[in-house]
């Protein structure tokens, strides 16, 4: 699951007043003139708990995942166009093939008008991909002279300017998000950003240097497919290597950003960080945006800006022309002729995740159209894919599991009196949002066609960028959701205490009308819980009852908040210890947050799945007692395999602990789980004494 900071900045569409519907903004489940309709016998089948899957082989009580997971893992090996498979996985496949048979239509539709015309104008230009090859690198040539002509620090920072107000900033991230002081109103964000690689420390770590020699050899490659000759595309990419590599330096790691939500927001004046950035006035660059320059914006990462400023004065403008040119034809390959494409995967899909094999054009467009266009599909999506039933379904669950959360604070042996209150009043202020918004997003404006595929997917870009931008100094949209109802995952907002399902998600494992309460509650019981959880692990704890961020200890007492990080200490501690492969681990203090709402959640889900069967017999389906099944549609959540270079990737980069852990962590905390599978002390599914945890 996702802890989603609004500050991570979506992209969006046009100006309009949050508080009123816009132009054009359409309620939830329209109905249009042509209706339509879903073949469900072309879909890839759900990933079901089956007694079959169960190992006998593997005892339950020394790894849990294998007993559940390993028979499926090896019967179904990850598929050539992906870096893993699993659970989320499936889901996603079958979510594709949805997209597909929509926006297939969309593009059949000679008279479409609104999201269908925008989908199909996307989908139809994105497969012509004759059209795409016999344009070569002609759509980029403007841009590319435009870089070439680049000679000082005036002119390459006046395109840095121009370039972010289309919507395509390379080296650094400007969006809007709430203000941290005062969550109802948006305010203007700059981030770190400009680096190819997935972290700060694929630049510096020894295991690594296979990874930064494939990246100068992409690098070179896609110069040279722009049309550097070779011998100089070779000394440019390391030009570019290099410049990389200094940005690299200040700036901060993924597991920084997940662990100190506080370096998202520093509030400065413009006129302040002007005087930070000389050679790059930030009045100026917002100026330049078309926006009313602010008294104050979050000027974050400020030693990675005033990096960039000097870089101006100090790094030759070829060596900036290079990286720029690099840049801008790497991002632009996915949508590009054949040549483009093959080496873009064969870098960021091949050599950094082990993927075997490129995805078919049709679910790479749909990416692409997911990426620009995503609610505009999902309004489509939601028509055809998931049923009113559901959404009651899933309200009911969302309720039960409020209730149980509420009654573990109440009952926590390890806060006081005034703490609980507090947490109390936050429980109070969850606003769970499922399957869909209750209103859509305005897209009149946005002008589509079926000329280009790359001009659909940049004008869709700046369309995104001007939308989020023209939210600065506007109160906050409620309404407005940072997932699409076709995106297989979950996530919580902790500036509106907001808890997000999408559509997508609910359906097996995670959500089974056919399944009883056991499996239910394990699955997207569990996840209800985990992101409910996350409103008091290590970051979302830092945020009050209104969205607002308080420094330490903030609104805990001081004894509280020590035994708090007492306890998430000794969670972190357990993760230290999993070992996915030689010389491998879990990084236990990055994937803290995921790991403490995965604890919260699976222990909140089982006691609300023991009060909504409570006074009814078990009926012991297949032999197995409900507590078992809780477990199993736990564990079935979490059956995923990995690619090599892919589990290497996730353990440098994802807040997530891997799946195989996170089937076992949670559990062997439990009693309960113990009591299930009848574990003995010792057992490595046994955690207790000092080595239980017990946080939410």
């Amino acid at each position: 699951m996702l802890l989603s900071l609004s500050v991570a900045m979506a992209l969006a569409a046009c100006k309009q007043d949050p508080a009123q519907p816009a132009a054009g903004a359409a309620d939830a489940k329209p109905t249009d003139a042509k209706a339509l309709t879903l073949d469900e016998s072309k879909l890839p089948p759900v990933n079901r708990f089956q007694p079959v899957d169960l190992d006998s082989k593997v005892d339950a009580c020394t790894d849990f995942n294998a007993f559940v997971n390993s028979k499926w893992l090896a019967a179904n090996p990850i598929p050539g166009d992906r870096s893993s498979w699993g659970a989320f996985e499936m889901l996603a496949e079958r979510s594709n093939a949805v997209q597909q048979q929509l926006a297939e239509q969309a593009v059949a539709d000679a008279n479409a008008t609104g999201v269908e015309k925008i989908v199909g104008d996307l989908y139809a230009t994105g497969m012509d991909e004759a059209r795409i090859n016999a344009l070569g690198i002609e759509p980029l040539k403007a841009d590319l002279a435009e870089i070439a002509a680049l000679t000082d620090t005036a002119s390459i920072a006046e395109y840095l300017r121009k370039s972010a107000a289309v919507g395509e900033s390379t080296i650094f991230g400007f969006g809007s998000g709430p203000d941290f002081n005062n969550p109802g109103v948006n305010i203007a964000f700059a981030m770190q950003s400009g680096l190819g690689l997935p972290d700060t420390t694929y630049y510096t770590d020894a295991d690594k240097q296979d990874k930064r020699d494939a990246y100068v050899a992409h690098i070179a490659r896609v110069l040279e497919l722009s049309g550097i000759p070779a011998a100089d595309a070779a000394t440019q990419a390391k030009d570019v290597m290099a410049f990389e590599t200094r940005l690299a330096k200040v700036s901060k790691s993924n597991k920084e950003l997940s662990r100190d939500t506080k370096l998202y927001y520093n509030p400065i004046s413009p006129a302040d960080a002007d005087k930070l950035t000389p050679n790059f006035p930030w009045t100026k660059f917002i100026e330049s945006q078309g926006i009313a320059v602010p008294a104050m914006f979050s000027f974050a990462m400020p030693e990675f800006h005033q990096e960039v400023s000097r870089m101006l004065a100090d790094v030759p403008a070829a060596q900036w022309q290079s990286y720029l040119r690099y840049h801008t034809v790497d991002g632009a390959s996915p949508y590009l002729s054949d040549d483009f494409v093959q080496e873009h995967f064969n870098f960021h899909s091949k050599a950094l995740l082990g993927q075997k094999e490129i995805k078919p054009r049709w679910k790479r467009v749909l990416g692409a159209v997911n990426s620009q266009a995503g609610e505009a599909l999902g309004q489509m999506y939601v028509k055809v894919a998931f049923p009113d039933e559901s959404k009651q379904r899933m309200e009911q669950l969302v309720d039960n599991m409020s209730e149980a959360l509420k009654v573990r604070i109440e009952n926590l042996a390890w806060m006081s009196p005034d703490t609980k209150a507090k947490a109390l009043e936050k429980w109070k202020t969850f606003d769970p949002r499922i399957g869909y918004p209750d209103k859509w997003r305005d897209w009149s404006g946005l002008s589509t066609n079926r000329d280009s595929y790359l001009g659909n997917v940049l004008a869709a870009n700046e369309f995104n960028y001007k939308w989020d931008l023209s939210k600065i100094g506007q109160p906050v949209d409620k309404t407005e959701w940072g997932m699409k109802p076709q995106t297989v995952n979950a996530s919580y907002n902790p500036q509106q205490n907001q808890l997000t399902f999408p559509a997508a998600i609910l359906q097996p494992p995670f959500f089974d009308a056919k399944a009883d309460d056991p499996i239910n509650y394990g699955g997207i019981g569990a996840v209800i819980g985990h992101e409910m959880t996350h409103g008091y692990d290590d970051q979302g704890s830092r945020f009050d009852s209104t969205g607002k961020f308080l420094d330490d200890p903030g609104w805990w007492t001081k004894g509280d908040f020590d035994a708090f990080k007492g306890l998430t200490g000794k969670l972190a501690a357990q993760f230290d210890g999993y070992v996915p492969a030689p010389g491998l681990k879990v990084d236990g203090m990055h994937t803290l947050g995921e790991n403490i709402a995965d604890l919260g959640g699976l222990a909140t889900a089982y006691d609300a799945m023991k009060k909504a069967t409570a006074g009814t017999p078990d009926p012991m389906i297949d032999g197995m007692t409900r507590d078992q099944r809780f477990f199993y549609g736990w564990a079935t959540v979490w059956r995923r395999s990995h690619t090599e270079d892919d589990m290497k990737n996730r353990l440098a980069t994802d807040e997530h602990a891997l799946a195989q852990f996170r089937a076992i962590g949670a559990p062997s905390n439990l009693p309960a789980f113990a009591a299930a599978f009848s574990c003995k002390p010792g057992q490595p599914m046994v955690r207790e004494g000092d080595k239980q945890v017990v946080i939410w």
